[in-house]
């Protein structure tokens, strides 16, 4: 098996280029790739292309919430760089929806629905500003829920 060391991605042993980047490949003997980067950090995993052309449609669900998730897969439906930002948004959405259960506790209940609001609009915000950035980086706090990966 062969592994780019630029975007990390397996080979065949025939392959001599990676067909993503097109950096030399290197021989891997039977140990897995030794990743030096991010681990959250998928920006390598995309076009240049599809990142500049995308970033405005990746920017919408975080401005606009579930409106936005709509309207991003409506507009860039086959752009992988947008998938990733839609299923970012998402996860701090549907984390904000299931944090509403605790409104049925009184007082502390209300308090930490609004403590998690405060947070996920700070999510929102790093990840926004990621995406000014064409960056692909999971969002923190919800990257490590494993839905919609």
């Amino acid at each position: 098996m062969k592994v780019c060391n630029n975007c990390h991605l397996s080979f065949p042993d025939s392959a001599s280029h990676c067909a993503q980047c097109g950096a030399p490949l290197t021989t891997v003997a039977g140990q897995p790739p030794v990743y030096s980067g991010d681990p959250l950090d998928h920006t390598a995993e995309f076009d240049p292309a599809d990142i500049s052309a995308n970033k405005v449609f990746a920017l919408i669900p975080y401005i606009m919430g579930w409106f936005g998730v709509i309207i991003t897969l409506i507009a860039s439906s086959n752009s992988p760089y947008a998938g990733f930002h839609v299923r970012q948004a998402l996860k701090i959405q549907i984390v904000t929806l299931l944090s509403f259960v605790l409104f049925i506790i009184p007082f502390l209940g209300w308090i930490a629905v609004g403590v998690w609001a405060i947070i996920a609009l700070v999510l929102d915000l790093i990840c926004f500003f990621r995406v000014c950035g064409g960056k692909a980086i999971e969002a923190p706090i919800v990257s490590s829920f494993k839905f919609l990966k």
